[in-house]
Order: C-alpha cells, then structure tokens, then sequence
C-alpha cells in the first residue's frame, strides 16, 4: 500500500469538465492498493493519516494532525504509484490489485477515515480525473507500508 499525502491550501477533482469534488484546507491524499495488502496495513494507513502532525502550530513547527486544524481530506485512487520502472523506459503495474479488490480497500480507508469524524471527500475510482490543488509548503510525504 502507498500513499503521497500533500498539505494543501485547497484541492480538488474534475471529472468531464465538471467539479467533482473540492476540500479547503487540509490533504491531498493519492492512495494506491498493492498485490498482498491486508486489513492490518489499511488499519496503520488510517491511523497514520489521522495522527500524523504535519500541519504548523503557531511556532511553526508541524506540531498539528488533520483533526486538530479541522482540516479536510481528499482521497483520489492512484493505481500508477504501483509502477515498478526498474527495467526499460515504460512502467510496469504488475504490483497493482486487481481493481474489485483495489476499489474495496479504497472504499474501505474512505470509511474508516470517515469513522473518525474526519470530512472526507473523494475522486472516483478508475475515472480520468484532473487534479488540482495549492499545495501548502510545499508539505508532500510518501507512505509506504508492506504488508
């Protein structure tokens, strides 16, 4: 399982020329299942996301989670963070999940995410989308768990 979570000033998602979805501030979150992920990594993934103090405090410090700016989250699928680009020049996805298992484990991060109070909102799966954002910093962090 992968994630690239950026801070963000505002994000959001285009779908057909059509607004999608939208957050103010908070986090980017490009979410990616892998081959093998279990129950047990989307449980590290949620609660790493809730928890994770990379939002400034007033020293300046990235001292804050998501919960305690009040911020929003955006969860978009991102099958691509799977690319293995070791060999050639053309990626390989050999390492991504099916889709019906990759867009349930979306589905569930979205939720358990949601359990938390957190305001969620999201892309969706499989879709050409166009992404927006302002990122804040710029903050970007690459999570990665094997499971």
């Amino acid at each position: 399982m992968k994630a690239v979570i950026q801070r963000v000033k505002k994000a959001a998602v285009t779908i057909d020329n059509e607004v999608y979805s939208s957050i103010g501030a908070g986090m980017l979150i490009l979410f990616c299942v892998e081959k093998g992920d279990t129950k047990e990594c989307l449980d590290w993934f949620v609660n790493k996301v809730a928890s994770l103090r990379f939002f400034e405090d007033e020293n300046g410090k990235m001292n804050k989670s998501i919960v305690d700016i009040n911020g929003e989250i955006l969860v978009v699928s991102q099958f691509t963070l799977a690319a293995d680009c070791k060999k050639g020049t053309r990626p390989g996805f050999d390492n991504a999940e099916n889709p019906e298992l990759a867009k349930n484990m979306y589905e569930d991060f979205v939720s358990r995410l949601k359990s938390l109070n957190l305001p969620v909102k999201t892309g969706v799966f499989a879709a050409m989308m166009d992404v927006s954002l302002i990122n804040d910093g710029p903050v970007t962090f690459v999570l990665n768990k094997s499971c």
